[in-house]
């Protein structure tokens, strides 16, 4: 059994254990990106090849299409410049300069060159098996996300009920889960990035399953919050490390993918309000509620035994590079060649080969092996997130995002986390005329909910599309912002107009589809921001951020005046109107742009 746990948890790739899958650099170009989509690389950026110089000839604003036209006559024919084109970008000399594209002049360090040539392998290697098994997987921490936080928010009413505890002062109930988000955010972020992606990866869902579990055997509400904020410890490690883990394996002509991975987040609400809607409303509420929390965390248990037990994860190759494991990073894109039934070219001496040049800063090995207890604690200083703030623009990016992760953070929950209560009420409540709803019943809240949780689904289908979308109103940037937007503005409709039953659905539909596409996009664009030796710790804080805020939402429900149930929601809708305008100012766009 130890063998076995330390297989899952620690095992060291070797190139060894994956014969066949390497090709000589001189025969790379028939297995490459450029040989399956039918174009040479420098198509998609024509800038600087081996023989042709461009910048020689046009100026920036020159017919680049004309030089390529050129390119093409030095071949016998079309097909065969292409292929000889194709063949020069894998020479020592051809990736030395493709790895040095972009930003003239600059010096780059060691990392950086290195870990553009394993994006280049991993693009060679393309989408396969491997990848499609790791979207499922990681799609189980999205998945797991909001299964428990729209779980939590779906016993409140039961809570109340049998504890005998008022709707204002349940709402705690979600601040004892944020809690435990914001501790697991902080811990697991940078925690990945010290320890891998790997043990993060694992321990995550069997910790949210343990205590979720537990939380339907508490005898009293305190215990119900206290088992809760464990379990928030371990869910709130999911997305800043399943987003990283995925990134760091994904071609970057498949990044809308990432996006896509957020589909599973609306499918965790689906089941968490199916789940609710039997349970909740068939058993008498000391039972109903209890039954609905052992379901959900019996279901994130066999999600962990199926990443755990069936599933050999491979470490990030660029965690392994930025700890100076080298031959290991190298070893595990043989591994995923080996997986998807492709051939490799990479090797450890073209990787050195590449960056022994002048113009590259070397970098010291960051982490030594012989003192893991010591760089876990030294890494959670200030040091380790000063990288993020090193150049203007750089910083700039980072205070916004954080900046719009807070917002949401403490916006989405203060209309979300409550809404089953907002939707008991039918509208009369919520209305700013009196008496114009009537009180639903159990069966339609959660009729409603699961309704709306269906409603939220494609939205996520739509963002994956819109992000690579070459309108300049799109892509990552605009349509995050265009449907942050529109969040706020349904949030005001939702108070003002939800004086029904059938307008609150509506209009909480509506939500629910902005919304999804909203989170979907900002969980794919901030790990592409920043490069991996820091991606874990700054999607971490970003979490921890959105965790923290999300803290006070319960706070702040629970001492709002009069009844609670419309100042809460116009307070939603300026936070989320306020990270509109931090998205709009963000000075990076990430669309086909490569990621270190």
């Amino acid at each position: 059994m130890k063998r076995f746990i330390r297989s899952r948890l620690a095992r060291r790739e070797s190139v060894n254990d994956y014969i066949g899958v390497l090709v000589p650099l001189e025969e790379a170009h028939l297995h490459s990106h450029s040989a399956r989509c039918g174009k040479a690389e420098f198509e998609e950026d024509r800038r600087g090849f081996n023989d042709i110089n461009l910048d020689a000839h046009f100026g920036e604003d020159d017919d680049e299409e004309t030089a390529l036209g050129t390119a093409f006559k030095n071949g016998d024919n079309e097909g065969d410049g292409m292929l000889q084109m194709r063949a020069a970008e894998y020479t020592i000399e051809g990736l030395r300069r493709e790895v040095r594209r972009g930003e003239h002049g600059r010096r780059w360090t060691e990392y950086e060159l290195k870990s553009k040539l394993i994006n280049k392998a991993i693009q060679d290697i393309g989408m396969g098996r491997y990848n499609w098994q790791l979207f499922i997987l990681c799609g189980f921490g999205w998945f797991a996300d909001n299964l428990w936080m729209q779980g939590v928010s779906l016993t409140l009413p039961s809570l109340s009920e049998e504890f005998g505890v008022t709707e204002k002062q349940v709402r705690y109930t979600t601040s004892s889960l944020y809690i435990g988000l914001s501790i697991g955010s902080a811990l697991w972020g940078l925690g990945a990035d010290i320890m891998g992606r790997r043990i993060a990866f694992n321990l995550t869902l069997l910790i949210t399953s343990i205590f979720g579990t537990l939380a339907a055997y508490a005898p009293n509400w305190p215990a119900v919050c206290f088992l809760f904020g464990l379990m928030g410890t371990g869910v709130g490690g999911n997305l800043p490390v399943d987003g990283a883990l995925f990134l760091e394996f994904l071609p970057d002509a498949s990044s809308s993918l990432l996006t896509l991975l957020s589909v599973w987040w609306p499918v965790g609400q689906l089941v968490s309000s199916l789940f609710a809607w039997y349970f909740i409303t068939n058993w008498p509420v000391n039972q109903g509620w209890r039954l609905f929390i052992a379901m959900i965390g019996t279901v994130t248990f066999v999600m962990f035994l199926i990443r755990f037990a069936l599933f050999h994860l491979f470490e990030s190759p660029k965690y392994l590079l930025s700890q100076g494991r080298q031959a290991e990073a190298v070893a595990v894109v043989r591994g995923i060649a080996y997986r998807n039934n492709k051939k490799t070219w990479l090797t450890e001496e073209v990787l050195d080969a590449v960056v022994d040049t002048e113009d590259t800063e070397r970098a010291s090995v960051r982490v030594s092996a012989s003192s893991v207890l010591k760089q876990n604690l030294s890494s959670f200083s200030l040091s380790h997130i000063q990288p993020l703030f090193q150049n203007r623009k750089l910083g700039i990016t980072t205070a916004l995002i954080w900046f719009c992760w807070g917002s949401i953070g403490m916006g989405y929950p203060l209309f979300n986390a409550f809404l089953p209560q907002y939707l008991s009420h039918g509208g009369g409540e919520v209305s700013a005329t009196a008496g114009e709803g009537a009180p639903t019943t159990p069966a339609e809240t959660y009729r409603n909910y699961a309704i709306i949780s269906i409603a939220g689904v494609p939205g996520s289908l739509l963002a994956a599309y819109l992000v690579d979308h070459k309108s300049p109103f799109l892509g990552r940037k605009g349509t995050l912002a265009i449907s942050t937007f529109v969040s706020a503005v349904f949030l005001y409709f939702f108070v003002a107009f939800g004086t029904t039953p059938s307008s609150q659905l509506f209009f909480t539909s509506v939500e629910a589809f902005c919304q999804n596409i909203m989170y979907g996009v900002l969980y794919a664009f901030t790990p592409e921001i920043f490069p991996a030796p820091v991606r874990g710790a700054a999607t971490g804080v970003a979490s921890f951020l959105n965790r923290v805020t999300g803290l006070l939402a319960p706070i702040l429900a629970a001492n709002a005046p009069g009844d609670g149930s419309t100042a809460p929601i116009y307070l939603s809708a300026a936070l989320i109107l306020a990270a509109f305008v931090g998205m709009v100012l963000i000075p990076i766009e990430t669309r086909g742009r490569q990621r270190l």
